[in-house]
């Protein structure tokens, strides 16, 4: 039925491809240059230079010049790719499995859907299981039900699935009311978003590169800034607290908080490198300091060193915990699987552990597997970012934003 679809239904368009493992990619795409469709590329975790790649998919939305002849006609991507990417000059989706969090649908879809396309229809395809397995895992009735609870909170009249189960995600797709906040699997999908802007921005100017990383710590400016009711005027703080956790916090004048989405305040920062700076509100520091406290009181209440529970440390930790409790006085108790536990406590995961685990987490991985995953990554000593022991960590503001109207 892909086949069809890419040969048949969709011979010439640009498609994208989502699976939510990245040997489904691996497996999909050697199947279809097996079968002679040229300008095919797959995307993962493990991808050496992801946006490169899709540079070579989607060059006009990037503003990439590109021959015709590099470029990529279809693009199987895991979910690495479902946020902070241009992907806007092809307007098919295939969902070759469905994820579990239905925000992935979502974020899925937005990738094509939105500013810069230039298709007057965009197709979306979904390959459900076999009735035998559905039968089994119930994925389809599963997300119905998730869907239908989501309709009745923010009432739209979007359907999903083509029958009569009219299921309604319109405003759930446009992140009303901050609905996405604090999604508990875009971890991963913020740093590569943080990642694309940094590679973007000294692309286009690499001078940059050298600029911004001789600046100090504490560094800070103010902008020009249209508030809105939900977003007003205040202060965004970036900062690295004591455990060693990325914190970012919007204050507001009141010295409230204005959103605990940090998606959200990563975005609120963004400016043109020639935007001129302001002077700083009277009361910057003051919010600043309050910034530090909200970041602070934050850790302190979701998770302490561990981060938030909806994170793939404070995850993975308490998973294993158990883990080694329940398996005490077998071979799965491991030296290496304590000690690797002992180290998650300690000290923070490195990014590529933190993909690699949440896709782990993500994909339903049982207990035994979550264990082998972590302790070859003990092992090749690439599970977490070992401090100096003797080294005192403290809280470093890293750098501050004032928005406000000039």
């Amino acid at each position: 039925m892909l086949i069809d679809l890419l040969c048949q239904t969709h011979p010439q368009e640009k498609v994208l491809i989502f699976s939510q493992f990245a040997d489904t990619v691996h497996y999909l795409t050697k199947q279809l240059e097996k079968r002679g469709i040229q300008k095919v590329e797959g995307v993962t975790g493990n991808s050496t230079n992801p946006a490169e790649t899709v540079w070579r998919f989607s060059p006009e939305s990037n503003g990439k010049t590109i021959s015709k002849t590099e470029q990529i006609r279809i693009l199987i991507a895991t979910d690495i790719l479902s946020e902070g990417l241009n992907l806007q000059d092809c307007a098919i989706i295939i969902n070759y499995d469905l994820p579990w969090a239905i925000i992935r649908l979502i974020q899925r879809v937005g990738r094509i859907d939105r500013i810069g396309q230039n298709a007057a229809k965009i197709f979306c395809y979904s390959f459900l299981p076999a009735d035998g397995v559905e039968e089994i895992i119930r994925l389809r009735s599963r997300l119905r039900q998730r869907l239908q609870e989501n309709a009745e909170v923010v009432g739209a009249d979007e359907a999903f699935f083509e029958d009569d189960d009219q299921q309604i995600i319109l405003d759930l797709y446009h992140e009303k009311a901050g609905i996405l906040d604090g999604e508990d699997d875009t971890e991963v999908d913020l740093i590569s978003e943080a990642y694309q802007i940094w590679k973007n921005a000294i692309d286009a100017d690499p001078s940059l590169k050298k600029t911004i990383e001789n600046l100090p710590n504490v560094v800070y400016s103010t902008r020009d800034y249209q508030p809105t009711p939900s977003y007003p005027e205040g202060v965004l703080l970036y900062m690295k607290t004591a455990e060693r956790n990325d914190g970012l916090a919007w204050v507001d004048q009141e010295e409230k908080s204005v959103t605990q989405s940090q998606f959200a305040i990563l975005r609120a920062a963004a400016c043109h490198p020639d935007t001129p700076a302001h002077s700083h509100h009277e009361k910057h520091h003051d919010l600043l300091q309050k910034g530090v406290e909200f970041i602070a009181e934050e850790e302190k209440n979701t998770g302490g060193q561990l981060g938030r529970p909806s994170g793939s440390r404070f995850r993975t930790y308490e998973r294993l915990k158990r883990y080694v409790e329940k398996v005490k006085g077998t071979l799965f108790a491991s030296e290496d699987l304590k000690k690797a536990i002992a180290q998650i406590y300690q000290y923070p995961l490195r990014h590529s552990a933190i993909d690699r685990l949440n896709r782990c987490l993500k994909s339903g991985a049982t207990d035994e597997q979550l264990s082998k995953l972590v302790v070859t990554l003990y092992i090749d000593e690439q599970l977490c970012i070992i401090q100096e022991e003797a080294t005192t960590q403290e809280a470093q503001i890293i750098c501050s934003l004032g928005l406000f109207q000039s």
